[in-house]
């Protein structure tokens, strides 16, 4: 996973936050002194960390919960939506006008990845089917006119350069009038790597720019560098029109914290992070949902707006039940049929973000077997349905008799039971005493 240190480390301070039984003052400062920890770590500025924390704690304590929402559904936003806001806030993609030429130029430092990124993203948009094309005006780096080729012929997209050629922007303007000339729809022109300092290769990297008048500039950033990053995007926004960014290696990085957030303070969108070195391995940036994969929770939001849609309503004395492993059939269907709403509970475990594996029988529950669950249970007695130890094998058969259906299937209804039983006060085991709730999600059993 990308970032995946940092990931962990605000996983695991979110997970005081679940499994407690009061939200206090008390827990929310222990929780931004985790989250500073984690970000430090991380590599990203000391300021910048303070800025996020003083949000958190100021949201998480002073702020009116809005109708419907408990603490820890408040908290668990305030958290992910301030990481979204310093990383950029808003997923901005790259435009493209469908049937026209749109002429990028990429720019960077020697040895940032530039040039395997322009492979990754002629590779992305075409299997997106947009007709896309390379230019090499690099003339400065050796094996850079052969890097780009081998690239281009990886992906199968129109390729130019000129080993012979000295003149860059001679080189930029040639390929953009061959790739018209070849009804490419997006252009990505590479340049040669520069120091943020070499006057010379600044120059030139303006000349480009105005001699093929790029309708973007991208700055391709090592997410290695950490902080310094920041100081590299800003020197090169100073120098030319940058109109964003992609930062590159991140994948393992210990900095790459330190990198999104300086990059992100620049104001120049990040548009696309490497997450890898294959020619796949890019992807476009969402600072929301990068957010939200950081704190092991990809899809929360959705589930509590499925949760919302789906009018859950749960009785929270039965819900602590569930959790301490003391249940009754009855509680069982309810609570299935109220997780049916939202669709499979594999599925719910998955957008929650949690690694444990249902019980296959138990994930592919349809709404098949609840009905026919349902009838096996109106042929039990009461002391069957809150105590469904006591169904023996004379029990079984009778029940069996009494619902139209067999044995094996009043044997399944039991073995589910005990299942769910299981799995219930295996998650609770640790979080006895709480009242209520999915983290932040009021009604439904906590896991």
């Amino acid at each position: 996973m990308v970032l995946e240190g940092l990931g962990k480390a605000l996983n695991s301070a979110l997970k005081k936050l679940f499994g407690a039984g009061v939200i206090d003052e008390e827990l929310v400062k222990e929780l931004v002194k985790d989250i500073q920890r984690a970000l430090l770590q991380a590599d990203v500025d000391v300021a910048l960390v303070m800025q996020i924390t003083e949000r958190v704690q100021k949201q998480a304590l002073d702020e009116s919960l809005p109708r419907g929402v408990s603490r820890r559904e408040h908290i668990i936003r305030v958290v992910w939506d301030s990481l979204a806001y310093f990383l950029g806030e808003k997923a901005v993609p790259l435009t493209i006008n469908p049937g026209k030429p749109n002429l990028v130029m990429m720019v960077g430092i020697q040895g940032s990845g530039k040039t395997t990124t322009i492979g990754k993203l002629a590779r992305y948009y075409q299997k997106r089917g947009v007709k896309t094309g390379v230019v090499c005006a690099d003339n400065f780096r050796l094996g850079a006119f052969s890097q780009l080729k081998q690239l281009a012929e990886k992906s199968n997209v129109p390729f130019y350069g000129d080993e012979t050629e000295k003149n860059a922007v001679k080189l930029a303007k040639r390929g953009y009038e061959e790739m018209v000339k070849r009804g490419v729809e997006l252009i990505l022109v590479d340049t040669s790597g520069r120091h943020r300092e070499e006057t010379g290769l600044i120059k030139e990297m303006q000349d480009i720019a105005k001699a093929i008048n790029p309708q973007e500039i991208i700055l391709v950033v090592d997410g290695t560098l950490g902080q310094q990053a920041g100081v590299q995007a800003s020197a090169f926004k100073r120098a030319t029109d940058i109109g964003s960014i992609i930062v590159t290696k991140l994948d393992g990085s210990a900095k790459g914290g330190g990198a999104l957030s300086a990059v992100a303070a620049t104001q120049a969108p990040i548009k696309f992070i490497g997450v890898g070195e294959g020619i796949d391995a890019i992807e476009p940036f969402n600072p929301t949902k990068f957010a939200g994969r950081l704190l092991g929770m990809s899809d929360i939001k959705g589930l509590i707006e499925k949760v919302k849609e789906a009018q859950v309503e749960v009785d929270e004395d039965a819900a602590m039940r569930l959790m301490k492993g003391q249940f009754s059939l009855n509680d069982m269907m309810a609570q299935l049929k109220q997780l049916k709403k939202m669709g499979p509970l594999g599925k719910v475990m998955e957008m929650l973000g949690l690694k444990y594996k249902l019980p296959e029988d138990v994930a592919e529950l349809q709404e098949e077997n609840l009905k026919r669950f349902e009838v096996i249970m109106n042929s039990m007695t009461k002391d069957e349905l809150d105590d469904p130890k006591i169904i023996k094998s004379s029990r079984v058969r009778r029940v069996a008799m009494g619902s139209g259906t067999q044995a094996g299937d009043v044997k399944e209804l039991l073995k589910q039971y005990e299942q769910m039983k299981k799995m219930l006060k295996a998650f609770g085991k640790s979080r006895r005493g709480r009242r209520g709730g999915l983290p932040g999600i009021p009604g439904l059993p906590g896991v």
